[in-house]
């Protein structure tokens, strides 16, 4: 019986699944507490209000950490995690075209949100491995 009770943290995937939940979940709540920067980088050729996009992708990402951090919605999680990294791109890629054209922003600055572009690729492949390992178990 204590091995059963102990399943469940001892699940393949578990720590991806939970360091993915740690990286969104913040990130989710800062977009209700901190929203303009997250509004600044909404693509404009979005209709309707930046706001809005934000207050969603910040449901979204606070409801895909829950969805990681139980096991029992995991696999789930996984693959809305990667689909959720697929959505912000186009975010990531406005925010390092914005700060190429902005000739306040720092050289540093505009390294590093050239940089984070690639950084999706291994986001969304961990996700789908931690929908893969959830599956499994």
């Amino acid at each position: 019986m204590a091995d059963n009770a102990l399943a469940p943290t001892r699940a393949p995937g578990r720590r991806p699944a939970l360091a993915l939940a740690a990286l969104l979940f913040p990130m989710g709540v800062l977009h209700f507490v901190m929203p303009k920067p997250f509004d600044s980088i909404v693509p404009k050729a979005l209709p309707g209000e930046p706001r809005n996009y934000t207050y969603a992708s910040g449901v979204a990402e606070i409801g895909v950490a829950a969805a990681l951090a139980m096991p029992r919605t995991r696999g789930l999680g996984g693959r809305l995690a990667a689909l959720l990294f697929l959505a912000v791109l186009p975010a990531n890629v406005q925010m390092a075209a914005d700060a190429l054209g902005d000739k306040k922003a720092s050289r540093v600055f505009k390294i590093g949100t050239v940089l984070r572009l690639p950084l999706q690729i291994p986001l969304i492949t961990q996700a789908l491995k931690v929908s893969r390992s959830a599956r499994n178990s």
